[in-house]
C-alpha cells in the first residue's frame, strides 16, 4: 500500500505527464537542474522571507512543469505551498493554475487534513488565494474532490468555509452548481450544493432546472437520504421558490411523498405552499393598482420658527 508521501509524488508524475503530451521532452541544462533542485531544498525549509527569483521565473517557461517537479512540491513546507499559490494564481493562465491546483495544492491539503484532522493555517490561506481564479479552482479543487467520492465530511467543512467566506462571481458559482447537480450523489456533494444555494444569487434558469433535476432523480430511489439532503433541499425551496413553474412544484410535492423528514420536510412543504410560480410575480406587479401618491403641496410658515433655548453666559 503506497504511503501518503509517495501518492503525492505519483500524483505529480501524472500531472508533469499530462502538462508535457503532445510535445516533445525539453532537456534542461544540468547547471538549470543543479539551481531548482536548491531552490527545492530552500522550499522544504522556508518558514518567511523572499522566494528565489529563480522560482519567480516558472510560471513563465513554457517547461514549467518539468522545472517544477525538480524542486520536488510534495517536499515543500506549508507556507512555500502558500508563496507558490501566489504566484501560480496570478501569473499563470487559468488552465495551467487548474493544473497546479489539482496535482499539487489539492493533494497537500487533503494529506494535512488527514494526518493532522485540521488544516494548517498557511494551506489554508492557500486555499483560499486559490479562489483568485474562481473557474481554475471548480475545475482543479472543488469538482476532482467532489468526483472521487471519498471526501470525508472534515474535508468538506474545512473547503466549505472558503466557499461561505469568499464572494464568487455568481455565473462561476451557478456552472459548480450545475456541475456538483449532474454528478453521481454523494452526502458531501448536497453539502456544497446547500453552500451555494445559501449565498443567495440570483441564478439563471438553467442553474436551477439543473438543481430541481438533481432533487427529482431520487424520486423513485429506495435510499433513505441523509438529513443534509433535506437541508440541501429546503435551502433550494426557501431561495427559489418562486422562480419555480407550478409544473415542477408538483413533481416536488411527490417527491416529498416518497423521501420525508420528520422536521425537515414540513418546512419544505410550507415554503411551496405560500410561494407563487415563475413569473406570476412580475405580473402580478404589473396588473396591480397604482399606489396613490399625495401630490399636495406642503404649507409652511416661515415665520413661525420654533423657540431655542440660549446657553446663558
Amino acid at each position: 500500500m503506497p504511503t501518503n508521501s509517495n501518492l503525492l509524488i505519483i500524483q505529480f508524475f501524472m500531472f508533469v505527464f499530462l502538462c508535457t503530451e503532445g510535445r516533445p521532452r525539453v532537456k534542461l541544462d544540468n547547471s538549470i537542474i543543479e539551481l531548482y533542485k536548491e531552490v527545492g531544498k530552500f522550499l522544504s525549509r522556508y518558514t518567511s522571507g523572499k522566494i528565489p527569483k529563480a522560482f519567480k521565473r516558472i510560471p513563465s517557461l513554457e517547461c514549467w512543469a518539468e522545472v517544477l517537479q525538480l524542486t520536488e512540491p510534495e517536499n515543500w513546507s506549508p507556507n512555500a505551498v502558500y508563496q507558490a499559490t501566489c504566484l501560480f494564481s496570478s501569473n499563470m493562465n487559468t488552465k495551467n493554475a487548474e493544473r497546479f491546483y489539482e496535482a499539487i495544492l489539492l493533494p497537500r491539503i487533503r494529506n494535512d487534513i488527514r494526518q493532522n484532522k485540521r488544516l494548517h493555517f498557511a494551506l489554508y490561506q492557500s486555499l483560499k488565494k486559490s479562489l483568485y481564479k474562481p473557474a481554475a479552482f471548480n475545475k482543479g479543487i472543488l469538482l476532482p474532490l467532489c468526483r472521487e467520492r471519498n471526501c470525508t465530511l472534515r474535508e468538506a467543512v474545512i473547503i466549505g468555509s472558503i466557499i461561505q467566506k469568499v464572494s464568487i462571481p455568481f455565473l462561476h458559482a451557478s456552472v459548480a452548481l450545475v456541475k456538483l447537480a449532474e454528478m453521481e450523489y454523494c452526502g458531501t456533494t448536497s453539502y456544497f450544493i446547500k453552500l451555494f444555494l445559501d449565498k443567495k444569487y440570483a441564478l439563471p434558469y438553467r442553474a436551477l432546472d439543473a438543481v430541481l433535476a438533481h432533487f427529482m432523480r431520487f424520486l423513485d430511489d429506495e435510499r433513505v437520504m441523509p438529513v443534509i439532503w433535506h437541508q440541501s433541499l429546503l435551502a433550494f425551496v426557501e431561495r427559489y421558490k418562486n422562480e419555480l413553474e407550478k409544473k415542477d412544484k408538483e413533481k416536488l410535492v411527490r417527491l416529498l411523498d416518497h423521501q420525508k423528514h420528520y422536521l425537515v420536510t414540513p418546512e419544505i412543504r410550507r415554503e411551496l405552499r405560500g410561494s407563487c410560480n415563475r413569473g406570476e410575480k412580475d405580473n402580478n406587479l404589473l396588473t396591480s393598482s397604482p399606489i396613490s401618491v399625495i401630490t399636495k403641496p406642503i404649507e409652511e410658515d416661515k415665520w413661525d420658527v420654533p423657540q431655542v433655548p440660549m446657553e446663558e453666559d
